[in-house]
């Protein structure tokens, strides 16, 4: 028994030294834990964002170095499109040689999230490419396979198979705070990986007619073409955003660009891992922002609610009684004050699943349980939500 007791106190002495040695060599190793709940294996920080006090003396060299190895270029490749008119002579002899001879090029960036190579980018980035190619930081090369994309988000998941891959490590995006120092990391112009700074300049920006479903994170961080799809990370290195647009009138940065929150992109990973696709929520109603005129009409603030202008006959919003004047002020919970955010908290619904609506009418508020169906693309951005 004095054995065995003998074993146990030596082996929690060991333990508790090694703790003692992380903790004081490398503090970071206790920020980054496994999301083994998760569909896709993640390290996800542990720890708030917050300024870190050695950046007066040392920059930013500290989130550079650790966020940098995950953040890949992007190489794609389309084959040139055939005219099958071109082995006419006749044809050749009037217009001459309509074949393009070249395939055509583009790049980007991407981030690799998981150990199993799973890697974000931009839908755009990879969008009808014949190949891609994907270069690690430390020279590696490796083809890529489109597990799945999302256009509405612009997001797409690459896979590739190496081993020893570095991760980021994903941060609270929704804990971000205007004023908050970030750094955007990518591959601009082609010349090979560049990390620039800046700050928070805007949050939950919508409206922008990039994507379908918008929340975009402002940055005045330069942005330029070659770094969509690369990562925007705190000043501990932890992922916050995937860089996508810039607001340009050369092409180059001039102060304003726009990434997609980690949780945003975190969630499209997981259902597209698991599922293949986004599965979104629809309920069939052409929704128009409220205008201060209409809210003092229902007696309600500006700014609360979305008067519905239009219902899809058989829709799951017309079988469970919305009508047109009907504002909705919430969806399961989720407070919307206008278009966008009616979208998005529609979206999040589980198709087949009841979800309560507040709406408010001429004759007063009330509560209206609505199935909602399975929302498919849409061909433009003026659709039935």
């Amino acid at each position: 028994m004095k054995r065995l007791w003998l074993v146990f106190a030596q082996s929690v002495t060991v333990l508790l030294a090694a703790f003692f040695v992380i903790a004081t060599l490398k503090p970071d190793w206790l920020d980054r834990r496994a999301l083994t709940t998760s569909v896709v294996p993640v390290l996800e920080s542990a720890t708030p964002a917050t300024a870190n006090e050695n950046i007066a003396a040392n920059g930013f060299r500290a989130a550079a170095r650790a966020a940098s190895p995950a953040v890949v270029s992007i190489n794609t490749s389309k084959a040139p499109e055939n005219n099958p008119q071109a082995a006419d002579p006749w044809f050749r002899f009037f217009f001459g040689d309509q074949n393009p001879s070249q395939p055509q090029a583009g790049l980007g960036s991407g981030v690799i999230v998981s150990p199993a190579g799973y890697i974000l980018t931009n839908n755009h980035v990879i969008e009808e490419a014949d190949e891609i190619e994907v270069i690690l930081n430390d020279g590696r090369k490796s083809a890529a396979q489109v597990i799945g994309t999302d256009p509405e988000t612009d997001l797409a998941i690459l896979k590739v198979d190496l081993k020893d891959l570095p991760v980021i490590t994903l941060g609270d995006s929704d804990a971000l705070s205007i004023g908050d120092q970030v750094l955007a990391i990518g591959n601009p112009f082609g010349v090979g990986q560049t990390v620039t700074s800046g700050i928070v300049s805007a949050l939950g920006r919508t409206q922008l007619g990039i994507n379908t479903f918008e929340n975009f994170i402002q940055t005045d961080a330069a942005i330029n073409p070659g770094n969509s799809g690369g990562a925007l990370v705190d000043v501990n290195g932890h992922l916050m955003g995937i860089n996508t647009a810039i607001y340009s009138r050369s092409g180059g940065s001039m102060g304003i660009g726009f990434a997609i929150p980690t949780s945003t992109a975190r969630s499209v990973l997981d259902a597209i891992v698991k599922d293949g696709q986004v599965t979104r929520g629809w309920i069939g109603v052409e929704p128009q922002d409220l205008t201060a005129e209409l809210a003092e009409s229902f007696g309600i603030e500006s700014g609360v609610g979305v008067i519905i202008t239009g219902v899809l006959q058989n829709g799951p919003a017309a079988k469970a009684g919305i009508r047109p004047g009907d504002v909705i002020t919430s969806v399961a919970g989720r407070s919307v004050g206008n278009v966008a955010q009616l979208l998005s908290a529609v979206a999040a619904l589980t198709p087949g699943q009841a979800a309560t609506l507040d709406v408010v009418r001429k004759d007063g508020k009330t509560r209206i349980d609505v199935i909602p169906g399975k929302r498919t693309q849409q061909p433009t951005v003026q659709e039935q939500r």
